[in-house]
């Protein structure tokens, strides 16, 4: 058995994608999954499977997620020691203002990178370590052009948290 943590894309948002916590618990129960536990309700859920393949299980608990709920749910998959080093990569950019993390369902191209990299804008940089685009931003994220929908436009399929959920994560399931 091996522990995993699935980040959920687009759940909890508007009145029409909503996927409480122990649904979801159940739904990932359902699937095969166990030792199941969330974190707030934004979509992080830490179990164990045998699967090893980190397509198969995203897969497994994508299907899981559409069947419970009807609507498709983009997941995002990563092991504990994965989770462990996007918390230490951040801790090395040494970022006084808000620092978001937009998880990746793929590692991205050196040319998708480069792409992400020019649509920042002052005071906005992304710095791309494997499936993390760490988002350093200024104080006001809601002006920042750097945000997961950049992030996807280039890069594909992401879901964000801020720094402090992705520590907060790390310490409590890494």
């Amino acid at each position: 058995m091996a522990t995993h943590i699935a980040f959920l894309r687009a759940i909890n948002l508007g009145a029409t994608r909503k996927f409480p916590k122990d649904a979801i618990v159940a739904a990932v129960e359902k699937a095969g999954f166990t030792d199941v536990a969330t974190h707030i309700n934004t979509g992080n859920v830490r179990f164990d499977t045998t699967l090893r393949s980190r397509a198969k299980i995203e897969a497994a608990l994508e299907e899981a997620f559409e069947a419970d709920r009807g609507f498709e749910v983009p997941t995002i998959v990563f092991t504990q020691r994965e989770l462990v080093a996007i918390a230490e990569k951040a801790e090395s950019f040494g970022h006084s203002g808000r620092h978001y993390v937009s998880l990746l369902k793929e590692t991205p191209t050196a040319a998708a990178v480069k792409a992400l990299q020019a649509a920042a804008s002052d005071g906005e940089v992304a710095k791309v370590a494997g499936r993390a685009v760490h988002l350093l931003l200024g104080e006001n994220y809601h002006e920042a052009k750097l945000t997961n929908a950049a992030v996807e436009k280039h890069l594909g399929v992401a879901t964000n948290r801020n720094l402090t959920v992705i520590r907060t994560l790390a310490d409590k399931w890494g």
